[in-house]
């Protein structure tokens, strides 16, 4: 019972297709987990409430209840109001001014804090991953689209009442046309793996990614990172040239970080960095590299993730500890 005297931290993970949940005890050891899918399309009450059952059966397999839980730290995707927990946009999810904090802090009677589930996971990385030691921590998540966030001595970079770097968004290529809706290309137009799966898609159609073509077709929504590196693997060179430039520039977006930041540590994190790793090393650090003042570079390493999905659900709780136990500090 002693894990009940001193309470233990949730973590939450809500994605855009999975939530995970997992306890941990004080030396964030997980005791307890689970995993279910998000609810498309359904109010968010609905996968409000998920998430609650979510949380209760991660503490049924620790063989605890909502009584042992001292903090509960939320990833949710967008933009994050930290202050109040108001989720103000997640795609994903049709979600618009979600107050999330409030409500699961009325539903689990213990402290929520609520936080951008990339600027979760770069936490994750500084604590317990691939930048532990890093004065400043810039991390770069290229999935469906580009997830940015960053550590800078130890806190959540983040403006007055929203989360920030919202790196996907950055305009790459302003001599580009402008879109539909007359905003310029973004690191999302050429760097994500939706962008990188419809470029890939036409090099099958077209006959220049034979093995893309036979064994996973030209549909973009099947196209997914597993198969872009087995693509690559099996020899489909033009596919390999789609990721590296889309890659490149994701180095020349980190460039622009580095000039405005000056980090010491760039974490690569996401599904298409874990199916090719070292890829996406070499182009973002060279291109990174490349398109920096004389001064700056070198100054800095680019790593990839250690934690994968793991980073996220960590980072929230241990970023629920720290808020938390800063607090009762300066009130005692």
């Amino acid at each position: 019972m002693t894990l009940r005297h001193e309470g233990v931290w949730v973590g939450f993970d809500l994605g855009g297709t999975k939530m995970l949940a997992s306890v941990y005890d004080s030396s964030f050891e997980v005791i307890g987990h689970d995993r279910k899918s998000t609810l498309n399309s359904v109010s968010p009450k609905k996968n409000l409430k998920r998430i609650v059952k979510t949380i209760d059966q991660a503490l049924a397999e620790a063989g605890l209840d909502r009584t042992a839980i001292r903090g509960i730290g939320i990833g949710c995707p967008g933009p994050v109001d930290m202050t109040s927990g108001v989720v103000h946009e997640a795609i994903n999810l049709s979600w618009r001014d979600v107050p999330v904090g409030d409500w699961l802090t009325k539903k689990m009677g213990c402290p929520v804090l609520v936080v951008n589930d990339v600027d979760a996971g770069v936490y994750g990385e500084y604590r317990f991953g691939a930048a532990r030691g890093s004065r400043c921590v810039v991390g770069i998540f290229p999935g469906t689209g580009i997830g940015g966030g960053c550590i800078y001595e130890g806190r959540i970079l983040r403006g007055n009442r929203i989360t920030c770097m919202e790196i996907g968004h950055f305009p790459i290529n302003p001599g580009a046309p402008a879109r539909g809706n007359n905003r310029c290309h973004t690191l999302e137009h050429v760097s994500s793996r939706l962008s990188i799966a419809a470029a890939s898609a036409q090099a099958a159609y077209r006959g220049h990614a034979p093995h893309l073509a036979e064994h996973v077709g030209t549909e973009v929504a099947t196209i997914r990172s597993g198969a872009l590196s087995a693509a690559i693997d099996s020899g489909d060179t033009v596919i390999e040239g789609i990721v590296r430039e889309s890659a490149e520039w994701i180095g020349v977006a980190a460039a622009g970080l580095v000039h405005l930041l000056a980090p010491d540590t760039i974490v690569l994190g996401g599904g298409l960095v874990e199916a090719m790793p070292d890829l996406f090393l070499d182009a973002v650090s060279g291109s990174c590299n490349k398109n920096l003042l004389e001064s700056y570079r070198d100054s800095y390493q680019v790593v990839t993730a250690d934690l994968g999905d793991n980073a996220s659900v960590l980072g929230a709780a241990a970023w629920a500890e720290t808020e938390i136990v800063n607090n009762t500090t300066r009130a005692a």
